[in-house]
């Protein structure tokens, strides 16, 4: 069974920069597709990024030049490096693991507030 456990959220001003870890284990990385995911109070939860196997990436209009999002298959880890963060990226941000055919995996989550 896959397990995603995501790290590196907290409270960071307007401007500021986070860099959220997600380690993946229970079945081959390599493999799967990997996105960030983002659902704020009272919204649908949307996705952020993606990156495919080979290194495919997609990233939200409302991220793209602040938000970089990158795997490590060593690791088992993906990451999302947010810079330039506004209040409106305030969320709680879920990793995902998804590949053909099969049901999605879904980390438990971790908060990004921005604020003053």
């Amino acid at each position: 069974q896959v397990q995603l456990v995501e790290s590196g959220g907290g409270l960071v001003q307007p401007g500021g920069s986070l860099r959220l870890s997600c380690v993946f284990s229970g079945s081959i990385f390599s493999i799967y597709t990997m996105g960030w995911y983002r659902q704020a109070p009272g919204k649908q939860r949307e996705l952020v990024a993606s990156i495919t196997n080979d290194g495919t990436t997609n990233y939200a209009d409302s991220v793209k030049g602040r938000c970089t999002i990158s795997r490590d298959n060593a690791k088992n880890t993906v990451y999302l490096q947010m810079n330039n963060l506004k209040p409106e990226d305030t969320a709680v941000y879920y990793c995902n693991a998804r590949r053909a055919y099969y049901p999605p995996f879904w980390g438990q989550g971790t908060q990004v507030t921005v604020s003053t």
